[in-house]
């Protein structure tokens, strides 16, 4: 964590550097200084101006404001200090994953040659106000070891749904600035909790590419699959079907339903798209058979070319009508993804340009592996319950 004590005139009356107006900043620090206050309660084994015969420790006013660097921006942290014993928080040595792989982006920015003035601005962009170079440094070993364990970890168990999507950072390779596709795979394990389970930056997104990721996987120990989930990507879907084989694919229900709106008339639009969708709502393929058909008759000449998008590829967007009815909000399209992948976004955005394809790797994979980890104590994304009949038979044999 980069700190240093600065003088208390550059901070607004809430302890914020800055504008006072920062909402998000100002309940962070209010939450940072209640979070030190009962620490000291524990530590002290009393409450402020309680009177206790058994305290261990007793409150000697705080320390000069000290900066605590986040996302949210740099916060004036007034750190108590005890009579017997030296008081530091906890959450200041603790600096998250995330946090130090931004940083030694930073770093790696500043070692490959970036302007001061485009450092100093990707780092406030970063909420980064005070930055050492040594300090950012001896993060990025740790970080790399940390993400490349993570990423080539076995793979234990089944898992019956997977999905796979890319998103496209700006990285500088050879003094020249290239686009390159980060290819994230995401499973669902048979006791319905998901997690990251590949990520890799390739050159492009091609049916290599996606063969050699998808081996890669399957080396690791991933099996059972039983629906693959993505867009409609040629090089990706024959690659899935070369190494999952058995496996249906689910073609994204919503990206489909763009594509074939896209090709009806502007001012048919908006009323194809809802009856579109409509299609998706019925609770059997039969009813939406029935409903594609009422859809052709009712556009057949004005939308020709949507209704014969629709047709050639209806039946890969309703794959997921197979599968147990609990599960097909979260598995007739890419959309539990696609939310990871804006804030992935989100989050390199403010880089703009990545000095190289290692750092671009290492911020992902930190991100990820939070993400990973926070899934793991959340609500189960699927009910472990409704996931046993997708091996019903394979079991009992």
């Amino acid at each position: 964590m980069v700190q240093r004590i600065i003088p208390q005139d550059d901070y607004n009356d809430n302890g914020i550097l800055g504008e006072p107006t920062d909402g998000l900043r100002q309940v962070l620090s209010q939450a940072l200084h209640s979070l030190m206050e009962l620490d000291i309660a524990h530590r002290t084994g009393a409450e402020r101006y309680e009177r206790n015969a058994e305290r261990m420790d007793q409150r000697n006013g705080t320390r000069p404001p000290r900066r605590f660097d986040t996302r949210m921006g740099s916060i004036a942290l007034e750190i108590p200090r005890l009579r017997r014993s030296n008081y530091k928080p906890s959450f200041l040595e603790a600096h998250s994953r995330a946090e130090r792989a931004l940083m030694a982006v930073v770093q790696e920015a500043v070692i490959g040659g970036v302007s001061n003035r485009k450092m100093e601005k990707l780092a406030r962009a970063l909420g980064i106000t005070s930055l050492s170079r040594s300090q950012v440094s001896e993060f990025t070993k740790e970080l790399d070891e940390e993400g490349r364990a993570f990423r080539e970890r076995p793979l234990t168990g089944r898992y019956p749904y997977v999905y796979f999507d890319a998103v496209y950072e700006k990285v500088r390779i050879y003094r020249t600035i290239q686009s390159q596709a980060c290819v994230i795979a995401y499973g669902v394990r048979e006791d319905g909790v998901r997690e990251l389970i590949g990520l890799d930056v390739v050159d492009t997104e091609s049916y290599e590419s996606w063969l050699t990721f998808m081996r890669g996987l399957r080396d690791r120990g991933l099996a059972g699959v039983r629906l693959v989930i993505t867009d409609a990507h040629g090089g990706l879907i024959k690659a899935a079907s070369e190494v999952f084989v058995g496996a249906a694919w689910q073609r994204c229900k919503v990206h489909f339903g763009r594509n074939v709106v896209d090709h009806a008339p502007v001012a048919l639009k908006k009323k194809l798209s809802a009856a579109v969708h409509e299609i998706f709502k019925k609770e059997s393929k039969e009813e939406a058979q029935v409903a594609f058909l009422a859809l052709v008759d009712q556009y057949g000449k004005s939308c020709a070319k949507a209704m014969e998008i629709l047709e050639s590829g209806l039946d890969d967007a309703l794959a997921f009508m197979d599968f147990p009815p609990e599960h097909w909000s979260k598995i007739s399209s890419t959309n539990p993804i696609e939310r990871v992948n804006k804030e992935i976004r989100r989050r390199t955005r403010v880089i703009g340009i990545f000095p190289s394809v290692p750092s671009a790797l290492r911020l992902i994979s930190m991100l990820l592996l939070e993400q990973t980890e926070s899934w793991q104590t959340d609500k189960r994304f699927m009910n472990a319950e409704s996931m046993l009949s997708l091996y019903a038979n394979e079991d009992s044999a």
